[in-house]
């Protein structure tokens, strides 16, 4: 058997981060186990490739949830990177932090050292950011590029400017003091291509004698000695093999792969493992509970007189073919687009203190995570709730982590969130209806009765689903609370030599999107396992 330091599974945003880091210390040695490729293809580097690699399923694990109550018996979308950089290599490449309050609160459920002051210095670690480098809230230097977008599309300002006459003010920096308003994204990208976490922290670090990455490496389980993590037994070209830790397995598969993994292992609710067979290390009920997801409200609008907007019509297939050639010679143009563009942190009812919604602009016709397509051109928008209270769960399916795991979000199930947003839509549509998107607008594909608030709970059933923002399934707490997974140094409550790194420790999501707060979660983790090894 093998034998590392220190075994990294899953090379996803966290894995990546924590493997590099990690492996600074050139007198430890690292491995870093990924089911997926090594992140280089070509959908990965092309920012827009994300939108004709997801609905395929193509460079990802294609999940779907059970069954959604919430959601009309409906079955939602689950998709997660499968590639060096996990989720990085597929998603929207959207910088976004989230507000400070999120991370005093999770100080406040007792997590010492995880308060907006302790966290940030772990955010601008990672950062080179070219939008703002002279902020006292970003760093420069770091792996990660955050970047302006290179060519913007013309409908951003009339969002903005739609944002600003309802009386929301503009934010030239959302990531900094200031969470409230409108503004322009700010991207994980570098020279017009995307720079996911393999980008940023392998890549350019493969050279490292003692970092040693596998890809295709599908992890089966983690190896215990007793109570003790010793190594990781992964699937790989048709063998299984296995792989020792000499100090500390690292689990870094994120929300849905992580506590699979550690079921799986072994380490898991007691009677969940045992009717499928598999003897409990530890008995550790949170594992796989506490799953929380933004879920997204969709507004679709027709655009006939805007062709500037990505769409299927004879001049927008000229347009796509000429900006992969322009992509191709000079890394810029429609091929660099995020898509959602611009957005706004607004707020249902004044009395409300942090903003309880995020809006996103989507510069072309959007439908079904881009599986339904529309002739012709038009604009979206994503509405999200920024802090759902409705709580789901994870499961195995089988022992085998190769079958999928069961997901059930259970949207809706709290009685906070429809009303939530429900209001949330009303401000949308209200914002939406601005004059400035007057000379533009078309028809609805989706039909809401702004002032009828059970026919849009009743399209919201039929058409809400995920943002991508899955977290908290082995959750961070006090020794006092018995379905905490990890504690506040990220070590797994009643074994030894294990930790779990990523976004399934979040205890509560934040109030956007979640890969930025990853990003940190690397960071800080890393710091830990080098301070505690």
């Amino acid at each position: 058997m093998e034998g590392f330091d220190y075994v990294v599974a899953g090379g996803g945003t966290a894995g990546c981060v924590v493997a590099s880091r990690l492996s600074e210390d050139a007198g430890c040695s690292v491995c870093l186990l990924e089911a997926g490729g090594e992140g280089r293809d070509v959908l990965i580097r092309a920012p827009l490739g994300f939108a004709a690699a997801v609905p395929r399923g193509l460079l990802g694990w294609n999940y779907h949830t059970v069954p959604q109550a919430g959601l009309g018996g409906r079955r939602g979308l689950q998709p997660r990177g499968k590639a060096l950089g996990g989720s990085s290599a597929i998603n929207a490449m959207i910088y976004a932090r989230g507000h400070a309050a999120d991370f005093d609160g999770w100080e406040a459920l007792g997590n010492p050292g995880w308060g907006y002051r302790d966290v940030l210095p772990f955010f601008k670690r990672s950062e080179n950011s070219e939008v703002h480098p002279d902020s006292p809230y970003h760093g420069v230097g770091g792996p990660l590029n955050i970047a302006a977008l290179r060519s913007p599309n013309p409908m951003n300002e009339v969002f903005l400017r739609a944002c600003r006459s309802y009386g929301i003010p503009f934010n030239p920096d959302p990531n900094g003091a200031e969470h409230y308003g409108c503004y322009h994204v700010q991207v994980t990208q570098k020279d017009g291509e995307r720079q996911s976490a393999a980008a940023a922290f392998i890549h350019p670090n493969l050279h490292r004698t003692n970092l040693e990455v596998k890809t295709s490496a599908h992890i089966a389980r983690v190896l215990f000695e007793g109570g003790r993590a010793v190594g990781v037994e992964y699937h790989r070209d048709g063998r299984t093999e296995q792989v020792r830790a000499h100090r500390e397995v690292v689990v870094s598969a994120g929300a849905f792969g992580t506590p699979q993994i550690l079921m799986a292992s072994g380490v898991g609710p007691g009677e969940h493992l045992r009717a499928l067979g598999i003897s409990p290390v530890l008995d550790a009920p949170g594992v796989g509970q506490n799953l929380q997801d933004h879920i997204s409200a969709l507004l679709i609008y027709r655009s006939p007189r805007n062709y500037d907007t990505i769409g299927i019509s004879p001049a927008g297939v000229k347009r796509l073919l000429a900006a992969m050639w322009e992509w191709r010679r000079h890394r810029t143009g429609l091929i660099t687009s995020c898509v959602a563009e611009s957005g706004v942190y607004y707020r249902t009812d004044p009395t409300v203190e942090v903003s309880d919604m995020e809006m996103e602009l989507l510069v072309g016709i959007a439908d079904d995570h881009g599986r339904r397509n529309h002739l012709g051109h038009g604009y979206s928008a994503h509405l999200l709730l920024a802090r759902p209270k409705s709580l789901g769960e994870v499961r195995l399916q089988s022992a085998d982590t190769r079958d999928d795991p069961l997901i059930d979000p259970r949207y809706f199930s709290d009685p906070y969130d429809m009303p939530a947003l429900v209001k949330g839509t009303q401000v949308a549509l209200d914002i939406m209806a601005q004059p400035a998107f007057d000379p533009y607008r078309g028809e609805m594909l989706i039909h809401y009765e702004r002032d009828d608030p059970a026919q849009i709970e009743a399209t919201l059933r039929e058409h809400a689903d995920t943002e991508y923002h899955v977290c908290g399934t082995c959750r961070m707490g006090p020794d006092s609370d018995p379905t905490a997974v990890v504690d506040a140094r990220l070590r797994v409550r009643g074994l030894e030599r294990l930790r779990v790194v990523d976004a399934s420790i979040m205890p509560r999501i934040t109030s956007n999107n979640i890969n930025a707060p990853v990003y940190m979660i690397a960071e800080k983790g890393a710091d830990m396992i080098r301070a505690d090894g």
